[in-house]
């Protein structure tokens, strides 16, 4: 296991390494919360990343599991309240952002921040290549061997070997 300067574990009886994982410099890695976070072999977060599991102790989030052999770039923030997988083999550019839980804002009488959250999670397959600066958003799942254009700000579930781009997201065509 490779640990870069100046990185922060929090939690660490919460988190699972397997061989080869590579935590760049300058990053947060937080595993409070219920199944905390599951490191693949060959795992690696770019520098200044953020992967954290729970935004409150009022209500801990679920987790976080990167498969074997999972790339991530710099720069990247890893929410986990409503669960997060990240399939072997996956490739993801810098500034990756995952938010597994999303605002309920229905009633207008109320504050949203009074109104509570979901948590549907967001799991991405095996073998897909994830562009630059990528929002997933709660609810998102991504098939395997799927591409994902850079900037892409993605919700909804997508099939295998599909090419997904724009904002919001949508099928550009199929790989094969």
């Amino acid at each position: 296991m490779s640990i870069g300067n100046s990185v922060v574990l929090t939690s660490k009886n919460r988190m699972q390494f397997s061989k080869g994982v590579s935590i760049g410099r300058c990053c947060t890695v937080d595993a409070i919360g219920n199944d905390g976070i599951v490191f693949g072999t060959a795992t690696s977060i770019g520098a200044f990343s953020l992967v954290k599991v729970s935004g409150s102790f009022v209500a801990l989030g679920k987790g976080i599991v990167f498969g074997d052999n999972v790339g991530i770039g710099e720069f990247a923030h890893i929410g986990g309240a409503g669960g997060v997988e990240i399939g072997d083999d996956t490739i993801i550019g810098s500034y990756f952002s995952v938010h597994p839980e999303n605002h309920i804002f229905d009633d207008t009488s109320m504050p949203i921040r009074l109104q509570g959250v979901t948590h549907q999670g967001i799991s991405v397959g095996k073998g897909c290549w994830i562009g630059a600066k990528v929002t997933l958003l709660d609810g998102t799942k991504v098939g395997n061997g799927c591409v994902v254009a850079a900037g892409a700000v993605v919700k909804g579930e997508f099939p295998d070997n599909c090419i997904i781009g724009g904002v919001p997201a949508k099928i550009l065509k199929k790989r094969l």
